[in-house]
């Protein structure tokens, strides 16, 4: 039962996990400055568990057919962090490596790309995907707290300790905070 969270901090190599790094930094450190730093957390465990969840019913299915790689590292909540982002955005074409692509493809283009990541799995990145559309697109609304319960949160332990730690970029959880934090 821990693996359901704790694969997105398995690595086979250092390529991976340079990879991993790479993803984290990108993806996650965007999807925070759109969310704030709890619902960051928060939805970081509940994707990481969910899409492990979705892993393990499709594996059964996909296993009969090919060979399936374990779920290892960050990238499934990446894929998940990315698809909604992209399910949410206004933006209509997004500049994809000098092409001008639609945004809802551009997932599916980083998933391709994502296939020749050493040691990652395709069935785990998908089930990610999956997932963030599934919630941009509203159909996870359990996983939604208001901004109110996000605020309350930024009070206490551990998230009242972040923000005391010098050089640590802590995102206050309500909109309006964030706005302010951004402008100065």
């Amino acid at each position: 039962v821990h693996r359901l969270l704790t694969h997105i901090f398995v690595y086979e190599d250092l390529a991976s996990l340079a990879c991993g790094a790479v993803i984290i930094w990108y993806f996650a450190g965007s999807f925070e400055r759109n969310v704030g730093t709890v619902k960051h957390c928060f939805l970081t465990a509940a994707f990481a568990i969910l899409s492990a969840l979705l892993y393990l019913l499709l594996g059964r299915v996909v296993l009969r057919v090919l060979e399936v790689a374990d779920a290892k590292g960050f990238m499934p909540v990446a894929f998940a962090m990315l698809g909604v982002s992209t399910t949410r955005s206004r933006m209509k074409k997004a500049l994809v490596f000098g092409v001008r692509a639609p945004v809802v493809l551009v997932p599916w283009f980083m998933l391709c790309i994502a296939w020749f990541i050493p040691h990652s799995s395709l069935l785990c990145n998908l089930c990610g995907l999956l997932l963030g559309e599934a919630y941009g697109l509203g159909y996870c609304s359990p996983l939604d707290f208001p901004e109110s319960v996000g605020s309350k949160l930024d009070q206490v332990f551990p998230f009242s300790l972040l923000k005391r730690i010098p050089g640590l970029r802590y995102i206050p959880g309500s909109l309006a905070e964030r706005r302010a934090f951004a402008s100065s």
